[in-house]
């Protein structure tokens, strides 16, 4: 796709085997059901680079930003640099976007690269509240995972004073969206999703593509969801069907400590039940995953509550054993995964 946009075109005019989400829209022309952004993003490194250039290492990028953007916002809010250096531990290596970042697959790029912007909007508001600059980030990150845009009134009530500027500032994403989908699909509000050739007919979308007959089974999965147990080693193997965000994360539990009368935190967690909601609706689970990867939309919230519980909260040792099981969980799926191909299905 970014080679594409490069060569002046919305389309592309192959129709690979392994991508099912295409769209054939005129003769060899099919269209990318995928949010623009990360395609985008990546026009400089095919520049640069060639188009042969590897998606795998644009992801290990945006995985690295990601925890250098968040260890900016633990020391901009914290002020003390152990607790700084503990969630660069935890963005790093005690969650799923470990794995997410090392895998590069255009399912997983672009709720990377969504994660990587909306972050870029939090640290804006809190260090210089530069609300133009928090309309773009967020407008990117919109445009690379459409359910980011319900984090906007997370944004929009702490601005305050400053609302018409955060305005101005999403407005170039939110139109160009709308135009992009107008060209591929002659309607400003068709995504796409539901033009997928034969998608209406897979089981897992019985009830369409978005239905709260799915919010159940997609709740099993985030929370009860178990590893594979074998008679042989490696005994236990994660599986490509989910797992349970208490084992992947369970060092998440302090993003939930924190004073809910304050404006910021208890708009948080708004935001984070806005997104679940609305991913736990769609029909499809994240297969193949590590871990539950829908909930990864909301994690930059999840990782601003856990800095702001740490900045009135010294570091004990039940922080360091929940961030240390976190990270074992973590190494164990990326080991198995990506270094010995052991996964069920």
């Amino acid at each position: 796709m970014a080679d594409s946009f490069l060569h002046g075109r919305y389309y592309i005019t192959d129709n690979p085997p392994w991508l099912s989400e295409l769209i054939l829209i005129a003769r060899d022309k099919f269209a990318v059901v995928y949010p623009p952004a990360p395609a985008i993003l990546l026009i400089p490194f095919l520049i640069l680079f060639g188009s042969n250039f590897s998606q795998t290492i644009f992801a290990n990028l945006i995985g690295a930003a990601i925890v250098c953007v968040s260890a900016i916002l633990s020391f901009e809010i914290t002020k003390n640099k152990l607790k700084t250096l503990y969630i660069i531990l935890l963005t790093a290596l005690g969650n799923i976007l470990w794995f997410m970042s090392s895998v590069g697959s255009v399912w997983l790029l672009g709720q990377t690269v969504a994660i990587l912007f909306l972050l870029l909007a939090i640290l804006t508001l809190e260090k210089n509240k530069n609300s133009v600059l928090v309309g773009i980030f967020l407008g990117i990150a919109f445009l690379s995972r459409v359910e980011i845009i319900l984090a906007f009134p997370f944004f929009y009530f702490l601005l305050e004073k400053h609302k018409t500027k955060f305005l101005i500032g999403l407005f170039p994403s939110i139109s160009f969206y709308l135009f992009y989908n107008f060209l591929r699909f002659g309607n400003f509000f068709q995504t796409g999703y539901s033009l997928i050739p034969g998608v209406l007919q897979e089981p897992w979308y019985s009830n369409g593509i978005i239905s709260p007959f799915y919010i159940l089974r997609n709740l099993k999965i985030m929370f009860t969801s178990l590893p594979s147990f074998k008679n042989t080693f490696p005994f236990i193997v994660p599986s490509w069907g989910g797992l349970s965000i208490a084992i992947t994360s369970p060092v998440f539990i302090y993003a939930f400590l924190n004073n809910l009368k304050k404006k910021e935190i208890y708009l948080s967690i708004i935001s984070i039940i806005a997104i679940l909601f609305l991913v736990f609706m769609h029909g499809e689970s994240g297969y193949a995953q590590f871990g539950f990867r829908f909930a990864a939309d909301f994690y930059p919230f999840i990782f601003y509550l856990i800095i702001k519980y740490l900045q009135k909260n010294n570091l004990k040792w039940h922080h360091w054993l929940l961030l240390f099981f976190s990270i074992l969980v973590n190494f164990w799926g990326v080991l198995l995964i990506n270094k010995l191909g052991i996964v069920a299905p």
